[in-house]
């Protein structure tokens, strides 16, 4: 196989890496990014520089689309592309799906687009997950495509087509990477004007046996380009998702780590707010969003659920508007982001610090089911999140019953525990979507595990003094062999621990 660039790469995706160096970013090319004709053939040097026509350019005074190593050292590792994340890791996840297509397969990935609140006002620009797992890059008006070139893994080559810098269009929108820093940083094999890519693209398709993809012809940029040159090839694009999917949902160390951390700070703040008196949902909110960015994560990882009283009945009640009256629980779902990955955590306390007879009662009853059912996490007991949601609704449907719950007739558990226990997580909070709830939990899943129970405030069926109580508990799991891990176990759930905070 021919390799491009031979002469300026010291690793390569097609062999081996010199001395078991893993694969880095490619700044450390000595390449020119003022003017791209400039021909060079400098040598590696760490400092990681690029060569002009008169002088030599830290990488450090350039500006990119995202932050790399050199621009930003406090958010990032030597080869990290994204926190935590090496673009060794990013290779082997395209050697992965590469090793997974068909021979001369291809697979077609689209950016997002940046999304608009009203107006001219956008929102922060939000990197389509399966795009980004696969690349590291994170701009808009951008595509990827792996080409399957061999039987082996590794054999693959990597496409990216983006903007090339505008220094008159960057004035206004901030710094894009352009197409040098694709191969230099994102390590692509060939780069490309995202608005050439009509041309770009037939060469690389008439040599595809099959094209997976889920562009469609509404999709931004490219959609209706690419969709009409596929069926003029006779190529109808299978799904992609799917093999994605199947990647994403094994976290490796890497990705566990960064959910670790959203988990640790996450559960932290969550465990301090509980220390405090609040006297509305939205205050309470606004801490915790703070703590989270205050402490090193990016931001949150969602819309918060901040419900005080009755409102917790509402499972995804996000106003959080109303006061707190202090005889009520105040239900939260919250949970932070780190490198773009998630925690997802709720947690339900007394306003005052201290149960009432009542709300004790119901939260003990679902504390013991949620234990359980986290001991369950776990590759050597073979049962799927499906198989441990029926298990989560036997459980409670026993706890209930010892509280006084008449739970005969059909329905009832309908209305008390409406959702499923659990879903997966990742780079989003509802991971993968359509990757199976029934299949059997693996080694490096990480799922949610969220028994509740939401009593209405006008059912009669059910004991009064119950009625308008709403009480989940939600962790984050990793599942491992013997023993499931625990992301979120800063966040204190014990009720004994959670009056102490107030003592």
């Amino acid at each position: 196989m021919k390799l491009p660039r031979a002469a300026l790469r010291q690793c390569s995706r097609h062999l081996r890496p010199q001395n078991n160096r893993p694969l880095q970013p490619r700044l450390q090319s000595a390449k020119s990014i003022i003017p791209a004709s400039s021909s060079l053939s400098t040598p590696w040097h760490p400092s990681r520089t690029y060569a002009t026509t008169t002088t030599t350019v830290s990488a450090a005074d350039l500006e990119f689309g995202q932050p790399v190593y050199e621009t930003h050292p406090h958010m990032l590792q030597p080869g990290e592309l994204t926190p935590g994340i090496t673009a060794q890791e990013y290779h082997e996840r395209r050697s992965k799906l590469a090793f997974a297509l068909p021979e001369n397969g291809i697979a077609i990935l689209a950016s997002s687009e940046l999304k608009y609140r009203s107006g001219a006002v956008f929102f922060p620009f939000r990197q389509d997950s399966n795009f980004l797992y696969l690349t590291g890059f994170s701009e808009p008006d951008s595509l990827a495509i792996i080409q399957k070139t061999g039987p082996k893994p590794g054999d693959y080559v990597f496409h990216l087509f983006c903007r090339p810098k505008d220094p008159r269009a960057e004035q206004w929108s901030g710094p894009w990477s352009g197409l040098q820093a694709a191969e230099d940083v994102f390590n692509a094999d060939f780069t490309g004007d995202i608005a050439k890519v009509e041309t770009l693209l037939p060469p690389i398709l008439r040599g595809a046996s099959k094209v997976y993809s889920d562009i469609t012809p509404s999709t931004p940029v490219t959609g209706s380009l690419i969709t009409t040159l596929l069926s003029h090839l006779h190529l109808p694009p299978a799904p992609l998702a799917g093999l994605v999917h199947s990647l994403r949902a094994i976290k490796s160390p890497a990705e566990i780590s960064n959910m670790r951390h959203a988990g640790r700070v996450s559960g932290r703040a969550i465990t301090s707010a509980m220390r405090r008196s609040w006297s509305s949902e939205k205050d309470l909110e606004s801490y915790l969003n703070y703590a989270f960015t205050s402490h090193g994560l990016s931001g949150p990882a969602y819309v918060p659920v901040v419900a005080g009283g009755a409102r917790g009945n509402m499972i995804h009640y996000v106003h959080n508007t109303r006061l707190l009256k202090q005889d009520e629980m105040v239900l939260v779902d919250a949970g932070g982001e780190y490198g773009t990955y998630i925690t997802d955590i709720t947690r339900t306390w007394p306003v005052n610090g201290k149960f009432s007879p009542a709300q004790r009662d119901l939260y003990e009853a679902v504390l013991t089911v949620q234990r359980s059912m986290v001991s369950l996490c776990r590759e050597n007991v073979s049962l799927s999140l499906d198989q441990i949601h029926r298990a989560t609704e036997a459980g409670l449907r026993e706890q209930l019953t010892l509280l006084g719950f008449d739970l005969s007739g059909g329905g009832k558990m309908d209305v008390l525990f409406p959702h499923h226990v659990g879903h997966y997580v990742g780079l989003d909070v509802h991971d993968t979507p359509g990757y199976s709830r029934g299949l059997t939990l693996r080694q490096g899943h990480v799922v949610t595990i969220e028994p509740g129970v939401y009593v209405p405030v006008d059912d009669e069926r059910f004991p009064e003094h119950f009625r308008g109580l709403a009480v989940r508990i939600e962790d984050s799991v990793v599942v491992d062999v013997e023993s499931p891990l625990i992301l979120t176990t800063e966040a204190v759930k014990e009720v004994v621990d959670i009056e102490a905070l107030r003592e």
